[in-house]
């Protein structure tokens, strides 16, 4: 069992950065691959980035990618998410998730943190 608990979500101007956070409780946190979801208001949970269990391998979505970094620290039981150069349209509850298998698919993960809720003005 995982349990997961997003923070660093807020309010900021296009342009900026913010960095969200994801705690894990469980001694097996190094054992799963990490992603971040978004899913901003009317629309489907989407993908944004996966982080394999060592943190060797990373995959983003083409809307973020060379925007934002995934990375973890598993001596810290958290991963991350670095968001640069931030638009409107990024703008949407985050969620990160854990799961066994390292992809994209929504169905690949097991555990859900609760969001964080991340708003860009123009």
């Amino acid at each position: 069992q995982v349990q997961l608990v997003e923070s660093g979500g807020g309010l900021v101007q296009a342009g900026g950065s913010l960095r969200l956070s994801c705690a894990a409780s469980g001694r097996t946190f190094s054992s799963y691959a990490m992603g971040w979801f978004r899913q901003a208001p009317g629309k489907e949970r989407r993908f944004v980035a996966v982080i394999s269990w060592s943190g060797a391998s990373t995959t983003y979505a083409d809307s973020v990618k060379g925007r934002f970094t995934i990375s973890r620290d598993n001596a810290k039981n958290t991963v991350y998410l670095q968001m640069n150069s931030l638009k409107p349209e990024d703008t949407a509850v985050y969620y990160c998730a854990a799961g066994m298998k390292y992809g994209s698919s929504y169905s690949l993960y097991h555990y859900w943190g609760q969001g964080t809720q991340v708003t860009v003005s123009s």
